[in-house]
C-alpha cells in the first residue's frame, strides 16, 4: 500500500516518476518498482527522501488514513505481537498456534 499511496501523492502533486526519483535522489527504476508493489519494503531512507520532496511526514506513507480507529490495532494486542516476535516466535509459528486454537474451539 505504501507503493499506492506514493504514486497517488505524486501524481496529485503533478510531478512525473522520473521527476521525483530524481528529486529524492533514488533510481527511476526502484521507485517504480516501489509503485507497482513489486519492491513492497523499501527502506526507510528511501521513505525520507520521498516525503522529504512530497512535503509530507514520512508517518503518511506507511500509516493508511483511511482506516478508520475502529479499525486500527489495540495497543494491547500491537505490544502482544511485539512481544511474540522479539521472543523469537515466527510469523508461520504464530499462524500455526491460531490454526490450532481454531481447530480446539471448533472441536469443543
Amino acid at each position: 500500500m505504501i507503493g499506492k499511496r506514493i504514486q497517488e501523492l505524486r501524481i496529485k502533486r503533478g510531478l512525473s516518476l522520473s521527476e521525483l526519483a530524481e528529486r529524492a535522489g533514488v533510481a527511476k527504476s526502484y521507485l517504480s518498482a516501489i509503485e507497482r508493489m513489486i519492491q513492497i519494503n523499501p527502506s526507510i531512507q528511501v521513505l525520507e527522501k520521498l516525503s522529504s520532496v512530497l512535503e509530507i511526514p514520512v508517518q503518511q506513507l506507511l500509516v493508511d488514513e483511511s482506516i478508520s480507529d475502529e479499525d486500527s490495532i489495540d495497543p494491547e494486542w500491537f505490544e502482544l505481537a511485539k512481544e511474540a516476535m522479539q521472543s523469537g516466535i515466527s510469523k508461520e509459528e504464530f499462524k500455526d498456534f491460531l490454526e490450532f486454537q481454531k481447530w480446539r474451539q471448533h472441536k469443543d
